[in-house]
């Protein structure tokens, strides 16, 4: 007989920083829940890929329109001239969070290690940077996790850039993030700072 306590503390292993301890707490969570509470929750997660789309401009999975933009790429309002690259979905939100920010974005979808593991979107954003250019792009800010990986994947995002840049700046964040930090958990006051004290690289 299965065990399936085993075998869905085993499936939230998976998930980024989840330990078999902390697994099986969310397990035994759930088995204390009431049914309808672990219904709506199986609903949530098996209709996750019907409400939410990849975004054809920045890429990071959201509610989409009809032209399968998310809000931040369908807003008419935000500034065209500033593409701010970052890593994961999660790093949008904190750079929205601390409201200072009202360009656009890129999201790599990973960062790229010493050791030569990981992958980014490259295709994607020579794409994008080129679309992006034609409507009047000027800046892009490299918004990277200060840490080897990130500086790495920045590297890379350079190399990548260098063809395409003409009369574009490239910048990186300023000083407010700390050495080994990751964007998604930085806070809104220093990624305010981060981003007003913005270099050119």
């Amino acid at each position: 007989m299965r065990d399936r306590i085993e075998d869905l503390a085993h499936a939230f292993t998976r998930f980024p920083g989840i330990g078999p301890r902390q697994a099986k707490r969310f397990v035994y969570h759930l088995l204390s829940a009431p049914p309808q509470e672990r219904a709506r929750l199986a609903d949530l997660v098996l209709n996750l890929s019907n409400d939410i789309r990849q975004c054809g401009l920045c890429m990071r999975f959201a509610q989409t329109n009809s032209e399968n933009l998310c809000m931040y790429c369908a807003d008419t309002h935000r500034d065209d001239s500033v593409l701010m690259i970052v890593e994961k979905d999660q790093d949008v939100a904190a750079v929205e969070r601390a409201n200072t920010y009202k360009g656009r974005y890129f999201v790599l979808g990973g960062v790229l290690t010493l050791s030569g593991k990981g992958t980014i979107r490259e295709r994607e954003l020579v794409r994008i940077v080129e679309l992006r250019a034609a409507s009047g792009l000027s800046e892009i800010v490299l918004a990277l996790s200060a840490t080897s990986e990130g500086e790495h994947t920045a590297d890379r995002v350079r190399q990548i850039l260098t063809p395409l840049r003409g009369p574009m700046t490239l910048t990186e964040l300023g000083r407010g993030l700390s050495t080994g930090a990751e964007l998604e958990y930085a806070d809104s006051t220093t990624l305010s700072e981060a981003l007003r004290n913005r270099k050119e690289t």
